[in-house]
């Protein structure tokens, strides 16, 4: 029987089908990601209830709901309570190089897309990134790709990082006004409702600043920090699989008949129904070898491994060591 020679839409079967397998493995990098997201779920809940704390401190819910009177009452020139996610936090508890008492703030924005960084302005793609790795399980059952940032950190912008953007952010309804929220649907409206306050004043947060102490200060700095753990720890667990797909692809491209790609899936471990795909054949190249590469690869892992396995691997290598 002839070997069937490896092609294109083998290559993409057999790739697509470990490349699957690898983004499920629990992997240090993976748990971290998911421990890092779990986190920020509860420093936002306690966060944003200090917010609510902070924020009708200094707007009670008395004053909000007599000039909401009023509005109704006298219309437009009564109209100064507005809804807000996003806010401005100050104290001043810090001194300067002189000994003065000096005002410390940053923006803080409870919303999806919500900066990083302090400002306003500026984010850059942090908040797209978050939103995509925070909706990451979403996006990937809609066949979207959600690490696509991460998968292009270092780049210049290009069309194919542009198109995959902007399906994930149509997806999950982001708005593309800097001030105004309605445009906003699915998950961005659903995630930024639990997050809005009344405020008195202008509908700007860079128009006022919300008195708070240092230590809720250092509160709403520490839930921010956790919300870019996120991003980082997103960015740690797909360089990870990057340099494993990378390798993947180098091997199957040298391959030649699909037999040995099924060889390769077998030593990593990965079930490949020989019937639905294809092998191939090895260029010469030792490391392409499909045991060399499945060890190559398997090495790249930083799989979690109990106590028991350590010690019958260490006993393993003890035992080829004096054979």
């Amino acid at each position: 029987m002839s070997k069937i020679r490896m092609n294109t839409e083998y290559r993409n079967k057999l790739y697509n089908r470990i490349k699957d397998v690898f983004e499920k493995e629990d992997t240090q990098e993976r748990q971290g990601f998911f421990e890092a997201r779990e986190n920020f779920e509860n420093q936002q809940t306690t966060a944003f209830e200090l917010a609510r704390q902070v924020v009708e401190r200094s707007y009670p819910t008395e004053d909000v709901n007599t000039l909401q009177h009023f509005k109704k009452k006298y219309g437009d020139p009564c109209d100064v309570v507005a809804k807000d996610k996003c806010f401005y936090f100050a104290h001043s508890e810090d001194v300067d190089d002189e000994g003065e008492k000096k005002d410390t703030s940053s923006h803080f924005d409870f919303g999806l897309y919500g900066n990083l960084n302090g400002s306003e302005y500026g984010n850059g793609e942090n908040g797209q990134h978050f939103a995509h790795a925070y909706y990451r399980e979403e996006l990937k059952e809609k066949g979207l790709n959600p690490d696509i940032i991460a998968q292009q950190s270092g780049k210049d912008n290009n069309p194919h990082k542009t198109k995959h953007i902007e399906a994930n952010d149509k997806f999950l309804g982001r708005s593309h006004s800097s001030y105004s929220n309605e445009n906003e649907i699915g998950l961005t409206k659903s995630y930024n409702q639990q997050f809005y306050l009344d405020v008195i004043g202008t509908s700007h947060c860079r128009s006022r600043a919300i008195a708070c102490t240092k230590k809720e200060y250092e509160i709403f700095l520490a839930w921010r920090e956790a919300k870019g753990n996120v991003i980082a720890k997103h960015q740690t667990w797909i360089d990870s699989l990057q340099k494993q797909f990378e390798q993947l692809k180098i091997g199957l491209k040298a391959y030649r008949y699909l037999s040995e790609g099924i060889e390769l899936a077998t030593e990593l471990g990965i079930h490949v129904d020989e019937a639905e795909l294809i092998k191939s054949n090895s260029t010469g190249l030792t490391i392409y070898n499909p045991s060399n590469l499945a060890n190559l690869i398997k090495g790249m892992k930083n799989k979690n491994v109990s106590r028991e396995d350590k010690i019958k691997a260490r006993l393993l290598y003890e035992k080829q060591s004096v054979n």
